[in-house]
């Protein structure tokens, strides 16, 4: 059925209802999957409208995780799904329906498949492009153990895009693994799909063709399907040669239905008798079954939750940091026909959307390929351009190894714009950019900054552009805090820290809080509420540069500081709080020093502001923080 609203309450849902095990899910008449599945789509718009979340990819392998469940015996034979924005309906059929509404919540539910949530989760994802690994990796185990098991691994189209799935189809035809995997094609991953990939499915599909297995697990040719593939416009490639996947060494069975339940329970049956590496192509719709994010399903890639109906009208909110790059990426784009923007598959989650449609030569998605992405940076500032990479922190991790050989050890002019830097709130540990400051500060040659508000993200971001070598500016996930943004683009002196709040400057005993990025304000709301209540001197520095650091400030505040206090929202080992340590040791300045950051261990997801509070990151945090390190 075709929903057009988000139901505001349960839906009946009898035969969900009685599955707490995909054991009662195989005890039904296949007959009966069509209703389950339908049952299944009304509860995930229920539940996602309580809780928010990933939202189309969910709605459109509905009737592929019942067919999935049905046909395998699962937990014992492995289901690995990759990315995991698709697991919800996994989660339902495994015992997780009554929890559902608490996903992405403080001591609710992942947001992705996790392996200490359930047994059912065999692998715990976030990131793209692993699953054929991590399924080749079990499969492999498996068979050494001589205790063999059905081993699939869930792939979507975008999520092809990446050397890693290829590199691990390339193993399992090597090791003659048995292993299937399952291509879940909706011709897009947050974004539409790009690239030559992307043309190659949609030529499979043009040229009519289907390999199809009968129930002894035997191949055979037959007619297309009757539907449709609502594709997005690719150039036409009907004369397409070969199949890639039949040329890397997989038997190949599709393109099918991938919203048919009763045709992938029929092929998912037949293929248990095949052995070896075999793919299955699937088409499904993003957003099946919801009419709103069928005809629009990358803002239907997540919702939050629906919220009661306000009674005052709600205030502006401040410009999101992805916004202020995407403004500054046009105005510099303006000034300088240099400019080239880099993205790996994330245009509207970086803010690049009005970069895109006013510069389109000048704009590259390169799909979901995060070390592409830095190394094509590298050769465009090879030929004299500027390029500027946006990219997730959690994400530029992937590309590590490229940022040290490809780009700072040549001294390559490239801007590094770095999202979501810090806690991510419900998005949880897979999403968290913890480590930036540590990966990168080790680099020479690279210039790390961090700005405290949206206007000097932008001005940072002006900076890091003129700058002639590797910069990175590292910026939080959400909105700014409402200062007025500054049209004028100012370079910012390299290496230059500010102080920005100063209490009780006549008072013997001082200490000095060195702040960087996102806990300025807090460290600025946490220093007055120690000097109030303590009549102690206290004042602020905005440290900007992790790298450089500014050591002068550091040399002039010494002589007048009794505690030195780092505040980062990063992981306290090799943060910037650690690079002020070495400093102070390196230059035998003998102060007592205190660093407040985020652990060393990975944290569960809440909402933001809960996460800094549980870390004490918040301005009460720090205060209780300098209190107990004080007195």
């Amino acid at each position: 059925m075709l929903y057009t609203e988000i139901p505001t309450q349960r839906p009946v849902t009898p035969l969900l209802d009685g599955i707490d095990h995909p054991q009662q899910l195989r005890q039904l008449e296949q007959s009966q999957l069509v209703q389950v599945a339908d049952e299944l789509r009304q509860y995930i718009l229920y539940a996602a409208g309580q809780s928010g979340g990933h939202f189309g990819a969910n709605l459109g392998v509905v009737e592929l995780t019942v067919a999935l469940h049905y046909c395998f015996n699962t937990p014992n034979d492995r289901l690995v799904w990759d990315v995991g924005h698709q697991a919800y309906p996994h989660k339902v059929l495994t015992g997780r329906r009554d929890r559902i509404t608490t996903i992405r919540s403080k001591d609710g539910l992942a947001a992705f498949p996790a392996r200490d949530e359930s047994e059912f989760d065999t692998f715990g994802v976030g990131h793209s492009s692993t699953a054929i690994s991590a399924g080749l990796g079990m499969a492999l185990a498996r068979r050494y153990q001589n205790d063999p098991c059905d081993v699939v691994a869930i792939v979507g189209d975008g999520a092809m895009t990446a050397g890693m799935a290829f590199e691990a189809m390339n193993d399992a035809v090597a090791h003659d693994a048995d292993l299937i995997v399952v291509l879940n094609d909706n011709d897009m991953s947050i974004s539409c799909s790009t690239g030559g990939f992307a043309k190659h499915l949609a030529a499979i599909w043009e040229t009519g063709q289907l390999v199809n297995v009968n129930e002894q697990g035997e191949a055979y040719v037959q007619p297309h399907p009757k539907w449709t593939y609502n594709s997005r416009l690719h150039q036409s490639a009907t004369d397409a040669a070969d199949n890639l996947f039949k040329a890397i060494g997989f038997d190949y069975f599709g393109p099918f239905d991938g919203h048919d339940v009763d045709q992938l329970a029929q092929v998912f049956h037949a293929l248990k008798k095949r052995k070896g590496p075999r793919l299955v192509h699937i088409y499904t719709k993003k957003g099946k079954g919801f009419a709103p994010a069928e005809a629009d399903p990358i803002t239907y890639h997540a919702i939050t939750k629906i919220a009661p109906a306000a009674t005052t009208p709600a205030k502006k909110s401040p410009p999101k940091y992805s916004d202020v790059f995407g403004q500054w990426l046009c105005d510099e784009a303006a000034q300088d026909d240099r400019l080239l923007a880099i993205t790996p598959a994330m245009c509207e989650g970086s803010g690049m959307v009005q970069f895109a449609q006013q510069y389109p030569e000048r704009f590259f998605d390169v799909a979901i390929a995060e070390q592409h992405a830095v190394t094509l940076a590298a050769g465009m500032a090879c030929e004299g351009l500027k390029p500027v990479v946006a990219i997730y922190s959690t994400f530029l991790q992937r590309g590590y190894d490229q940022l040290i050989h490809d780009v700072a050890l040549q001294n390559l002019d490239v801007t590094f714009g770095i999202d979501r830097a810090g806690l991510v709130g419900e998005d949880g540990p897979t999403h968290a950019g913890a480590y930036d400051y540590a990966y990168m500060r080790t680099v020479p040659n690279i210039v790390i900054m961090a700005p405290k508000d949206e206007n000097e993200c932008r001005q940072m971001l002006h900076t890091a552009y003129l700058y002639k070598g590797p910069t990175a500016v590292r910026y939080p996930r959400g909105v700014g805090t409402g200062v007025e943004i500054q049209q004028q683009m100012t370079a910012m002196e390299i290496g230059k820290a500010e102080i920005v709040a100063e209490f009780n400057v006549d008072a013997e005993q001082q200490i000095s809080i060195l702040a960087f990025g996102s806990r300025v304000a807090a460290a600025v709301e946490a220093a007055q509420q120690f000097a109030n209540k303590h009549s102690m001197g206290v004042r602020v520095v905005n440290m900007r540069f992790v790298k450089p650091l500014d050591e002068q400030i550091l040399r002039d505040l010494a002589p007048r500081t009794q505690l030195f206090v780092t505040v980062e929202e990063h992981a306290v080992m090799a943060g910037a709080g650690s690079a002020v340590n070495e400093f102070l040791a390196h230059a035998k300045i003998l102060k007592p020093i205190l660093n407040i950051g985020l652990p060393d261990s990975f944290l569960h997801q809440a909402t933001h502001q809960q996460m800094l509070q549980d870390c004490g990151l918040d301005s009460q945090g720090i205060l209780t923080s300098i209190e107990q390190a004080w007195f």
